[in-house]
Order: C-alpha cells, then sequence, then structure tokens
C-alpha cells in the first residue's frame, strides 16, 4: 500500500495568469485567494473551477485546497485555478483513470494553454485590425 503525501503542490497557467495549488488533509475546504470557492465570483468562473472536483466525487471532502492565482483576468484566472486543482487532485489520489477521464474530458485539465495573445502591429488598432484604405 502506498502512503499519500503529507503535502501536494501544483501549478497551471492560462494567457498571463498563474495558478498555485496546496493540497493536504482537511476538512473539505477549497479556497481562491483566501477566499471560499462557495461565495466565489462570477458564478461562471466559480463552475470552471469545480469541474475537476465534480469529476472526482467525493473524494476530495477530506482535503484542503488552497489556490493562490495572480495576473490575467477573471476567465484567464479561472482557466489557471482549474488546470492547478486538477493536477493537485492527480497527484494526491495517484488514480490513473482519474487521468483518463481528465483526458478523454478536456485535455486543458492537465495541460497548460500554450495559447497567447498576439502582439500590436503599426498600422492598425490590434494584432489583426487595419486602418481601411480609400483610393478615391
Amino acid at each position: 500500500m502506498t502512503k499519500s503525501p503529507q503535502i501536494v503542490q501544483s501549478s497551471g497557467k492560462r494567457k498571463s495568469a498563474v495558478a498555485r495549488c496546496t493540497v493536504r488533509k482537511g476538512a473539505g475546504l477549497v479556497r481562491i485567494n483566501r477566499r471560499p470557492l462557495e461565495i466565489f465570483e462570477p458564478v461562471l468562473a466559480r463552475q470552471k473551477i469545480q469541474e475537476p472536483l465534480l469529476m472526482v466525487g467525493g473524494k476530495w471532502k477530506n482535503l484542503d485546497i488552497d489556490v493562490e492565482v495572480e495576473g490575467g483576468g477573471i476567465m484567464g484566472q479561472a482557466s489557471a485555478a482549474r488546470t492547478a486543482v486538477a493536477r493537485g487532485l492527480l497527484l494526491w489520489l495517484k488514480d490513473s483513470s482519474l487521468q483518463d477521464m481528465f483526458k478523454h474530458y478536456d485535455r486543458s485539465l492537465l495541460v497548460n494553454d500554450p495559447r497567447r495573445k498576439l502582439p500590436k502591429r503599426p498600422g492598425g488598432r490590434g494584432a489583426r485590425k487595419r486602418r481601411q484604405k480609400s483610393y478615391r
């Protein structure tokens, strides 16, 4: 029988948001930047972070999960936190079927999203938009 670790740390990234997750034995508390997940706003971001917890079932009820997120916007932070939580649960539970389930549901639960914003270029307002030409 393998002995479960005392503490597990994992991280997740999305755009410029970076999330660091700590998993330890506890009473089933999940905190995002020291705020309980139950009161985390907006609701869509909360639901996004809860996805890996719902997929695991009740196995996380005896764990405390603390996530520190910085950088980026609200949804980027939610995606980064979601990846960090999924990785932390995977490291703690050591279940290969769980890894297959995460991959089948959404690959970004385990892999950081490499997409980044294109830099702004001259001749327009952004990366792609250009000023219109008039020949008359």
